[in-house]
């Protein structure tokens, strides 16, 4: 019998390191021959990449605008390569803006279609729900609450909880992380995570370091937790802010996360890594002004975080837009430092949250689950 071939398909980087970790299980599972689109988790994973997600990656309606010609490029190659090398199964990971056109192709040509961690269709264009129904063939699912948005509407669809429970912990001691980055043990430490994307960053990077001035104290220290990838070069523009005692440091999220005292985070998947270590946390996003004209008329869901939505209240507050201000993120965040009461209300709303993301072995039951599409 011929080796079965997958498409897997990711479109930016936190989908990478999923898709990565999928692979690697599938593999295992059907020894099949993987390809498609990713980057360098999925590449190292043994996936033959024929496109890369960063010809797609990009956040709001008025930034995908401007990718449409290429998106569309993107579409056709992943279909083309599934057809040539007659795939026996596609796996899509998130990014329906680029991913659902692909199932559209692949449904013509009578390719099964899998899709892990789907259109957030309980947040905006529900009309998506439909389109799922007619374009994939089963949905894998990672927040508790999208199991029963699929169900009703004919979808197969099962709920495996979230990859991240298996991976989010610390690799050091506080007192050793301290000790690596220079860190006072006896200063407040406030973690900052203005976000993964170029447009994030010029957005919310130099409102996080204006809100750092004000807070800045004695007792206070700040660490800027750049992403994988974003070196020094990339926040050069806003320079230096002596009075605050910034440290950047690349990579190490997870123990920045767990040892620090609060967080400054961009709404998107920090969140939930904060979440399942139980850190408090303040949440800031700001979209282009036509992106967010657009999405004030679309958007149904009453957070944009995804723990508030996992909770189904506020557990974290939610600075967004016009209410983004240094002030506003300095008020907040002084609470939490000054407030007992108001940490260890965060902190048992996080535990909540923590026990709705399912148990470890996410990945493993969507191998499981994709592998019987064969």
């Amino acid at each position: 019998m011929a080796q079965p071939e997958i498409l897997i398909s990711a479109g930016e980087a936190s989908s990478d390191m999923y898709a990565a970790r999928l692979a690697r299980a599938l593999a295992e599972r059907t020894g099949a021959r993987l390809f498609g689109m990713g980057g360098q988790r999925m590449a190292e994973a043994g996936v033959e990449l024929v496109a890369d997600y960063h010809q797609v990656a990009v956040v709001g309606i008025a930034e995908v605008l401007e990718r449409i010609p290429t998106v569309v490029r993107v579409q056709r190659l992943l279909a083309r390569e599934a057809v040539r090398r007659a795939a026996s199964l596609a796996i899509l990971v998130d990014s329906p803006g680029t991913h659902l056109g692909v199932a559209r192709r692949l449904k013509n040509n009578a390719i099964p279609v899998g899709y892990f961690i789907g259109p957030q269709v309980w947040a905006w264009r529900a009309g998506r729900v439909r389109v799922v129904k007619r374009l994939v063939d089963r949905m894998v699912v990672i927040f508790p609450f999208e199991e029963k948005i699929y169900r009703e509407a004919g979808v197969p669809v099962d709920f495996v909880g979230h990859p991240l429970v298996d991976v989010v912990r610390p690799t050091m001691t506080r007192e050793e992380f301290l000790a690596a980055h220079g860190l006072d043990p006896q200063s407040l430490l406030v973690a900052l995570l203005p976000g993964s994307r170029p447009k994030e960053i010029e957005r919310h990077y130099p409102l996080v370091l204006d809100a750092s001035e004000l807070l800045a104290g004695e007792r206070m220290e700040f660490l800027h937790v750049a992403a994988p990838g974003l070196g020094a070069k990339h926040f050069a523009a806003w320079g230096d802010r002596p009075g605050a005692r910034i440290r950047r440091i690349e990579g190490g999220t997870y123990d920045a996360l767990a040892w620090a005292d609060c967080a400054i985070i961009a709404s998107g998947t920090a969140t939930i890594e904060a979440a399942l270590l139980g850190t408090p946390m303040v949440v800031i996003y700001r979209l282009a002004p036509l992106t967010a004209a657009i999405l004030r008329r679309m958007v149904r869901a009453p957070f944009i975080s995804m723990v508030n939505l996992i909770a189904g209240r506020r557990v974290v507050p939610e600075l967004i837009q016009h209410d983004l201000t240094a002030e506003a993120v300095a008020r907040e965040v002084r609470y939490l430092l000054e407030s007992a009461e108001g940490r260890d209300q965060m902190k048992r709303g996080l535990a909540e949250v923590r026990a709705k993301l399912g148990s470890a072995g996410a990945i493993e039951r969507a191998a499981d689950i994709f592998a019987r599409m064969l």
